[in-house]
């Protein structure tokens, strides 16, 4: 796979990313719901602090760590990244590693920008935000939150069986994270390789030693140059 290849594929992954993640912001107060196809998938506007599905991770400080964590990762993969494409990896692999570097890029674009552009989409009021001048949105650079839109809810309105310790009796649902497709694309990457590792890391084959055979005499006296 060429370079121009995998700069496509992320290219295509990011714009696709952003384009659903404005559309939501600009049209969507946080906590809004729509049905898309019957109660299983829905479009969910929710934001978080930067992990992927959703998951929080040590308050104000912990959002600056976990950006900074994700720029300092995507600027080493994009140098691995080229290693890869230069060393010829296979084919498969470099495509599962763009879609991983592609989807942290698009939740670091969150996580840097948003907060810087936005406008606060409130759920008790509402609101749906607005693009603001730059600088006047509601976060500084680094605290800016990932919008998650993906709900796939595919069996809700059940329960644990009682027997169950801790959760027992509580209710049960089914796919529950809510995701974006920076996320989606990370988690295929990662599991794609997983899956496809032996494929992807073929082992080189062992070089076969030949033995020339000739009809000169060796001996002690012989000398070899």
């Amino acid at each position: 796979m060429k370079a121009r290849q995998v700069i496509f594929i992320i290219l295509a992954v990011i714009l696709a990313d952003q384009a659903l993640k404005f559309y939501i912001k600009l049209n969507f107060h946080a906590g809004e719901e729509h049905l898309i196809l019957g109660s299983w998938f829905r479009l969910h506007f929710v934001e978080n602090e930067g992990m992927a599905w959703g998951w929080k991770f040590g308050g104000d400080f912990g959002k600056v760590a976990l950006t900074l964590f994700r720029l300092v990762a995507v600027i080493w993969g994009s140098f691995l990244l080229r290693d890869f494409i230069r060393k010829k990896y296979h084919k498969g692999f470099l495509l599962c590693a763009a879609l991983v570097y592609a989807g942290a890029l698009g939740n670091l674009i969150d996580s840097l920008f948003y907060g810087m552009i936005f406008e606060p989409s409130d759920i008790f009021s509402q609101h749906i935000a607005r693009i603001t001048p730059f600088g006047k949105g509601y976060a500084s650079i680094l605290h800016g939150k990932v919008v998650d839109m993906l709900y796939f809810p595919i069996i809700t309105n059940a329960h644990y069986p009682k027997w169950i310790p801790f959760v027992g009796g509580d209710d049960f649902e089914f796919f529950r994270p809510v995701f974006n497709i920076a996320d989606m694309s990370i988690s295929s990457g990662v599991i794609a390789i997983l899956i496809f590792q032996n494929k992807f890391f073929k082992p080189l084959p062992e070089q076969e030693h030949h033995t020339v055979e000739t009809n000169t005499l060796v001996n002690d006296k012989t000398q070899i140059f």
